[in-house]
């Protein structure tokens, strides 16, 4: 199969300050971890030929509508991940030049992102990783199915927000089909798939 690696949202605003402590007790190492193990299968794809696909958010209040501006106002949320800011970087991640980076402008789904969508249409298979289960990798993975492409979630290189992962992954496997795998297993079929490339 055509497989591309797609990492969604690793950002500074989604990994780490006092906004990500408060949402998970103080406690951010299941975000980080999650923000290492999709910073390794960024690697291990590099290595293995898989094509590496990054996307970002950015939550600024102009690219809001209505219905986000509502709920953000009725809950307190402030905008995440600015234009332009330092929560909008990459978090311990650096595309390289020649990988393609996709914005969503205050969506969860990528593929409300045009050229996200046109541009993954080349494959048959995308392998998830990134932040969060079950925001932004679910909507994306949901829609990615709907599309017919087969879909994987690399178990340990992400994390949901309000959900138990667990039950998010197990929804995705239930409800569309997602393999949810390690990415040491994924790599073993990477690896296999460049020797016989080779």
């Amino acid at each position: 199969m055509n497989t591309a690696l797609v990492v969604i949202d690793v950002q500074n605003d989604f990994c780490t300050g006092p906004a990500v402590a408060a949402k998970f007790n103080g406690d951010t190492e299941v975000v980080e971890s999650a923000a290492a193990g999709a910073a390794r299968a960024v690697d291990a794809a590099r290595a293995r030929g898989v094509e590496v696909v990054f996307v970002r958010f950015e939550g600024d209040a102009a690219y809001q509508g209505p219905s986000w501006r509502q709920r953000d106002a009725t809950s307190g949320k402030q905008p995440k991940c600015l234009t332009g800011s330092w929560g909008a970087e990459f978090h311990n991640l650096t595309p390289a030049p020649d990988e393609r980076v996709f914005t969503k402008r205050a969506h969860f789904d990528a593929f409300l992102n045009p050229e996200f969508a046109t541009y993954v249409d080349t494959f048959d298979h995308l392998v998830f990783a990134g932040l969060y289960t079950d925001v932004c990798v679910d909507s994306t993975a949901r829609t990615a199915f709907q599309k017919g492409l087969h879909i994987t979630v690399l178990a340990d290189c992400v994390t949901a927000l309000r959900l138990p992962n667990d039950t998010i992954l197990g929804f995705m496997t239930a409800l569309y089909g997602a393999r949810v795998t390690t990415l040491a297993e994924e790599e073993k079929l990477w690896r296999a798939s460049s020797t016989v490339s080779d």
